[in-house]
């Protein structure tokens, strides 16, 4: 089993997907660490300008002819000029935030909050596989016994068919007894053609839980050190320890946080704002120009339409539906210790139950073979003693794995089925070293994986 649950915990497509989430959820902290980060930006440019215009000048002409002679007269003259350049230029503006209402540290903290929402929701998720490992685990164990149990009993029907025609062939019995064990052995063969395809289910799910297709299964985990010792004791874990019960604490405060972010809409903003340009040929007749400018910017929202209002009383409310959504979940874990507990409780007394039944079946099953021989009892009589101590035999089978999911299912309903506490030979996925190699990056398009 040990193996089966470490396989699970490193393979398995549901918990794999859940930490990629949480990698993602991370990024939200390097996001929202931006909004103390200036932003800068450059910006280059080229055109091609014509200048067309229409010029009038005054000019003196000789005019005039022989005998009378010649003299200046001004002539005014119209024209048109054309110019043509060509524009450049480059600039660098920068915009460093100092004070949104406190937006951004609340942004912040917002993020942080979804981070230990997401990282219990792995974990939660993280005792679902390991449930379901242990579960299909016993299940193809519990399965595959009741596969030998169904053709051992094919078997001794088939044995039983055979002596029952013996003995009629020599007048000893009757065609009755024929019949009444060829149906048995009828009613046997089904049952063991539903027990393969019981098992085949079961198989399939372990290779869709665990990752490889089960072979010899053997070995066991002492999940009983992880049990509370009382129905109160873990209860009482439970409360403080589930990872249901942390996630929607950390809802709460990512759902408060984000009351604080909206409302730091209504308070002014305060940018510092710089910016340097260089152009080259902006006009006819420049040949470059250079500026620069540096100053605070001050933004004071009056009225937006009434959308700011309206998002930060839906916030609230869905603080409210937040707070409430804990306690839900406190009660449903509770629900879950108190049923798991009982759920051992029984499936423990069952085992002891069926260990008994199955001795006193077979000694029953002995008995009568005996009383048969010396015609004390009927055929009839064998077959239902074999039936009764295949059922109880089945039920023991049954007993025995109902009591290990039972355990399973309680330690993790109290919140301590986990990798670490199961002592796993794995590579345990620390979430914390993701997240601090993402949390203060100011650039780069790689994950830290490489991607």
């Amino acid at each position: 089993m040990l193996d089966s649950l470490s396989l699970a915990y490193s393979n398995n497509p549901s918990l794999n997907a859940q930490r990629s989430k949480t990698r993602s959820t991370d990024e939200g902290v390097a996001i929202a660490m931006s909004g103390y980060r200036p932003q800068i930006s450059a910006s280059a440019s080229v055109s091609r300008s014509t200048l067309e215009a229409s010029r009038t000048s005054t000019v003196n002409t000789l005019q005039g002819s022989q005998p009378t002679g010649y003299a200046l007269v001004p002539v005014t003259v119209t024209g048109t000029s054309t110019n043509t350049y060509y524009p450049k230029s480059v600039s660098l503006s920068l915009v460093q935030p100092i004070w949104h209402g406190f937006q951004t540290a609340n942004s912040v903290k917002q993020s942080e909050a979804a981070v230990r929402a997401q990282r219990e929701l792995t974990r939660s998720t993280e005792q679902d596989v390991l449930f379901d490992a242990a579960q299909v685990f016993m299940d193809v164990i519990r399965d595959t016994a009741i596969v030998s149990l169904r053709e051992t009993n094919v078997k001794f029907l088939t044995e039983q068919v055979r002596a029952a025609r013996d003995r009629f062939n020599v007048g000893e019995g009757t065609k009755t007894d024929v019949a009444q064990a060829d149906a048995r052995l009828q009613l046997a063969i089904s049952q063991l053609n539903a027990a393969r395809a019981t098992v085949n289910a079961s198989r399939a799910t372990f290779r869709q839980v665990v990752g490889i297709e089960p072979k010899r299964l053997t070995g066991s985990i002492p999940i009983e050190k992880l049990l509370p010792k009382s129905v109160q004791a873990g209860l009482e874990f439970a409360q403080g320890g589930h990872p249901g019960i942390l996630a929607g604490v950390s809802n709460i405060d990512v759902a408060a946080f984000n009351v604080k972010v909206l409302e730091a809409e209504l308070m002014p903003s305060v940018n510092l704002q710089a910016s340097a340009s260089r152009s080259v040929d902006p006009s006819p007749g420049t040949n470059w120009q250079n500026s620069t400018q540096i100053g605070v910017n001050v933004t004071v929202p009056l009225y937006q339409g009434g959308a700011e209002y309206a998002r930060i009383r839906q916030a609230k409310e869905n603080l409210g539906t937040a707070r409430i959504q804990l306690d839900v979940t406190r009660d449903q874990v509770r629900q879950a210790v108190i049923a798991t507990w009982g759920q051992l409780e029984a499936a423990s007394a069952s085992v002891i139950a069926a260990k008994a039944q199955v001795d006193a079946a077979q000694l029953a099953l002995d008995g009568v073979i005996q009383e048969q021989r010396v015609g004390q009892r009927t055929t009839l009589d064998v077959l239902n003693a074999q039936n009764e101590l295949i059922d109880a035999q089945v039920n023991q089978v049954t007993a025995d794995r109902n009591r290990v999911v039972a355990a399973f299912s309680l330690a993790s309903a109290v919140g301590k089925l986990s990798a670490e506490n199961l002592r796993l030979k794995v590579v345990r996925v620390n979430p914390e070293e993701h997240f601090e190699q993402v949390r203060d990056k100011w650039f780069g398009l790689r994950t830290p994986d490489g991607r």
